[in-house]
C-alpha cells in the first residue's frame, strides 16, 4: 500500500473551527473609530513606547535568554506578595494558554469551557488532541453553571478555564461563587483564572485569582498588555500561579523567548501609573455613559466589568455591523464566542463613545 505524508497527520488536527481575530481598520477617507477589539482607548503607555524606543539601538543582538526581568518587575508590581518564580511570560495570553496546554494535556483528556467565552480555550485544546466539554453560562445573565462544571469533571479532566470578567459578556464570577467552586473541585486538576480585564472591575464582591494563588490552590491567573497598558501590537502576556506548577510549566519554555522590544516596553508600561489610572478611569468614565445611551435609546445590554459591553443589536448582528461599519464604527459580531446574534462594542474615550451612540441612533431611526 502506497503510504503519503497525509498518512502521518494528526487525526485531531483535522480542519475544524478556528479562532479569527478582529479586523483592522480599513483604508478610508472618513474617521473610522475601532470599538471591536478591546484595545485601550488611550493608546500605549508613554513609558512603554519610550522604553521601545530606547531598546531598538540594541535590536541587532539576542535579547534576554530568560523573563526574569520582566517576572522581577511583575514582583514590585503586585507588591511583593509573589515571587519571581510565580510568574510566567509569553508572547500574549494566547500564548500561555498554548504553552499551559502542551505542558497538561495529552490526547483524550478533557477541558471544560464555559461558552460565551475566548474562543482559544477550545480551539487550542483541540491541537493537542483534547475532548473539550462546553457548560454554557446560564442565562439570562451569563451565570457560572457551577453545578454543571462539577458534573462534568471526570478522571480525564485536566484543566478548567474561567474568566473574569467574561470575554465577550463583561459579566463577573463573584468571589462567593469562587469560593464554594474551589473548595469543591477535584484538587489534581488546574483552574485556569483568565483575569485580562481585572484593572476595569470595580464590583465589591470581584476576586482575582491572587488570593486563590497565595492560598495554595491550583490556580492560575492568566494576564495580558494588550489592554489596560495599550500593547496589543507588542503581543505580551504573563501568568502566576504556585511555584510548582510555574516551574513545572517552565520546562518547555523556549529560551529567547520575548523580543527586546516587548520586555522594555512591558517593564515601562508597569512604571507607568499615571497612564494605567488614567486608561481605568477612561473606561469606567465610558461605560458609565454608554450603559446611559443604552438605556435611553433602548438597546439591551448586559452590566459590564471590562471595557466592552455585549448588547442584542435591534438588527441582525452582521447587518448591524456592516450598518455601523456605514457610519464609521467598527464593532464586533459574537456568534464565533458562543454568543449568536450579539455583538460587542469596546468602550472607546468620549468622541468615540458619543459617536458610536449618533451612529445607533441613526441606525435606529431616532
Amino acid at each position: 500500500m502506497k503510504k503519503t505524508i497525509e498518512s502521518i497527520f494528526k487525526a485531531h488536527l483535522e480542519p475544524k473551527e478556528v479562532y479569527k481575530g478582529g479586523k483592522n481598520i480599513p483604508p478610508s477617507d472618513k474617521k473610522i473609530y475601532k470599538l471591536s477589539s478591546n484595545e485601550n482607548p488611550l493608546g500605549a503607555s508613554p513609558k512603554a513606547v519610550a522604553a521601545m524606543k530606547a531598546a531598538l539601538e540594541h535590536i541587532d543582538i539576542y535579547p534576554d535568554q530568560t523573563d526574569i526581568r520582566l517576572r522581577e518587575a511583575l514582583v514590585k508590581d503586585f507588591n511583593g506578595k509573589l515571587s519571581a518564580e510565580q510568574f510566567l511570560c509569553g508572547n500574549s495570553g494566547s500564548e500561555i494558554i498554548d504553552i499551559l496546554l502542551r505542558a497538561f494535556i495529552n490526547e483524550g483528556d478533557e477541558v471544560i469551557y464555559s461558552n460565551p467565552c475566548f474562543l482559544p480555550y477550545s480551539v487550542f485544546s483541540r491541537w493537542y488532541g483534547a475532548k473539550t466539554i462546553d457548560i454554557p453560562l446560564l442565562a439570562p445573565h451569563y451565570d457560572l453553571d457551577v453545578e454543571g462544571i462539577l458534573n462534568a469533571i471526570t478522571e480525564r479532566t485536566k484543566i478548567i478555564f474561567l474568566t473574569s470578567p467574561n470575554n465577550p459578556t463583561g459579566t463577573y464570577i463573584p468571589k462567593s461563587v469562587l469560593d464554594d467552586f474551589l473548595e469543591r473541585v477535584p484538587k489534581n486538576i488546574l483552574i485556569v483564572f483568565d483575569e485580562v480585564y481585572r484593572h476595569f472591575a470595580d464590583a465589591e464582591d470581584y476576586v482575582t485569582a491572587l488570593p486563590y494563588v497565595l492560598a495554595g490552590h491550583n490556580v492560575l491567573g492568566l494576564n495580558s498588555f494588550s489592554k489596560t497598558y495599550g500593547l496589543a501590537g507588542q503581543r505580551i502576556g504573563y501568568a502566576y500561579t504556585t511555584p510548582t506548577i510555574a516551574n513545572y510549566i517552565r520546562l518547555i519554555q523556549k529560551p529567547f523567548l520575548l523580543p527586546l522590544t516587548s520586555i522594555e516596553a512591558a517593564i515601562g508600561a508597569l512604571n507607568d501609573s499615571e497612564f494605567i489610572e488614567k486608561t481605568v478611569q477612561t473606561v469606567l468614565d465610558g461605560r458609565k455613559y454608554l450603559a446611559q445611551a443604552f438605556d435611553t435609546i433602548g438597546i439591551q445590554y448586559w452590566p459590564s466589568q471590562a471595557n466592552f459591553f455585549i448588547i442584542d443589536p435591534p438588527l441582525p448582528e452582521m447587518e448591524f455591523t456592516d450598518r455601523m461599519m456605514e457610519e464609521g464604527i467598527m464593532v464586533r459580531p459574537v456568534s464565533q464566542f458562543g454568543a449568536p446574534g450579539k455583538v460587542r462594542i469596546t468602550i472607546g474615550d468620549q468622541e468615540a463613545n458619543e459617536a458610536c451612540v449618533k451612529a445607533i441612533r441613526k441606525i435606529m431611526n431616532i
